[in-house]
């Protein structure tokens, strides 16, 4: 049996400083670990610092032989821009590096494609793809050949190159358009589950933050406080982007309050504009929440630019005016006290479990305070009213009376409507 040789990607890194930006060593880290991400070998780094791009290269021009050099120095064979190329800079750049090039954008997709789990992941991720690589048909199609000839009008005349090109982007544009139109059906659904919980009025808290920050982590440990964890668990690792699918779990507290809670997307610095817009409908959870847990990785220095970063992306994809509570997590690893809470902030270690009871009291005070205490007097053949509230809310005494059953019960807005026939004045 013939074996199949596998290429090692080597790769190098390259980076512009554009005016002294004091995150850019940071972006390059999270760049070797997004590279890292796919398995590729990263064995060198070159960066610049000027006031602008260069249109043709991207580099200065003389910063295009030091890199080649570079290459053959060390024998690399990819070149990873950390900022999204045009496609006359990525046509350029192979052309005089005589090497394969791209940028932090096609690093991230592929790493999405990698990860999409889900149909719906699958599409979003497809759809960012394709918009993508539209643009850049003329600088793959570069190299071929644009023979033709003849005298006779018309598709002899064009270039064979040329007429690839356009079938190939009437192609995409097709497949952008279906793909435009199943998604719209995966979000009509999302919504109509939405409103059922709407009707149902049941709170809904959603987890947002940067990739690897433990949002999943969160999830699963609730889920486990609270007995919940059989079949329930989302995915967890120490990777970015471990999570793409948006999770929806329901947290039953023992004292019968339910609110949903919604697992997202992580977010990065320079996160490619097709990729937030085609996972928008992943992040309408998120849009019609009625809290937020911002969780942050506190043992990274670089958290406060990570919480910059999430709260951009959120804003970019209307997610605004939401009541928040920041959640300062590995705090263990980052030596800070804990479990501590002050005001909306707290801070916890999710992997040891410290600080998840404090997090659902917080929790709870921004979510129930839409919650009641009243007595109510229910008619004996009224059973079925006594069992619901024995099932929905917090019944705190029961009394059987001459006329039927008495409560001491915390119920929510929407029941105390429901039944308020039954109240005692």
């Amino acid at each position: 049996m013939k074996e199949v040789e596998i290429i090692i990607e080597k790769a190098i890194l390259v980076g512009v400083n554009l005016g002294s930006d004091s995150n850019f060593n940071y972006s390059m880290e999270e760049l070797a670990s997004l590279a890292e991400a796919l398995d590729v070998e990263v064995v060198g780094q070159v960066t610049q610092n000027l006031d602008r791009v260069n249109p043709s290269h991207y580099v200065g021009t003389g910063k295009i032989e030091e890199i080649k050099n570079y290459i053959d120095g060390i024998d690399a064979n990819l070149v990873i821009f950390n900022d999204e190329l045009s496609p006359s800079q990525i046509r350029n750049l192979e052309h005089d590096l005589e090497c394969k090039v791209i940028d932090r954008t096609m690093l991230i997709l592929d790493i999405f494609d990698r990860r999409a789990q889900t149909k719906e992941a699958q599409m979003q991720v497809e759809l960012a793809q394709l918009q993508y690589m539209l643009p850049r048909l003329v600088g793959l199609h570069a190299s071929l050949s644009r023979q033709g000839g003849g005298t006779g009008g018309g598709f002899r005349n064009r270039g064979a190159g040329e007429t690839k090109l356009e079938l190939d982007r009437r192609k995409i544009e097709d497949q952008i358009a279906k793909l435009r139109k199943d998604l719209e059906n995966v979000k009509e659904q999302r919504e109509t589950q939405r409103k059922k919980r709407r009707k149902n009025a049941i709170p809904v808290v959603s987890l947002v933050g940067y990739t690897n920050a433990g949002k999943s982590t969160i999830l699963n440990r609730l889920l486990r406080k609270i007995g919940q964890e059989d079949n329930k668990k989302v995915l967890e690792k120490d990777m970015l982007f471990a999570t793409l699918d948006t999770s929806v779990r329901s947290i039953e507290l023992p004292d019968k309050k339910t609110f949903l809670l919604t697992d997202t997307v992580g977010f990065v610095s320079k996160l490619p504009h097709h990729l937030v817009k085609a996972f928008r409908s992943t992040l309408e959870e998120a849009k019609n929440a009625d809290l937020l847990l911002h969780v942050v990785d506190v043992s990274n220095e670089q958290y406060r630019f990570m919480m910059d970063v999430t709260n951009k992306t959120l804003t970019e994809v209307g997610i605004e005016g939401i009541p928040t509570i920041y959640i300062y997590n590995k705090s263990d690893l980052a030596e800070v006290k804990y479990p501590l809470v002050s005001g909306d902030n707290i801070w916890i270690s999710a992997q040891n479990g410290q600080g998840l009871d404090e997090l659902i009291e917080i929790i709870r005070q921004h979510i129930f305070s839409n919650y009641v205490t009243c007595d109510m007097l229910i008619p004996f053949d009224k059973g079925d009213i006594v069992a619901y509230l024995n099932a929905n809310a917090l019944v705190k005494e029961t009394d059987y009376e001459e006329h039927g059953t008495k409560l001491t019960v915390e119920l929510k807005d929407a029941d105390l409507k429901k039944f308020e026939q039954y109240v005692i004045k």
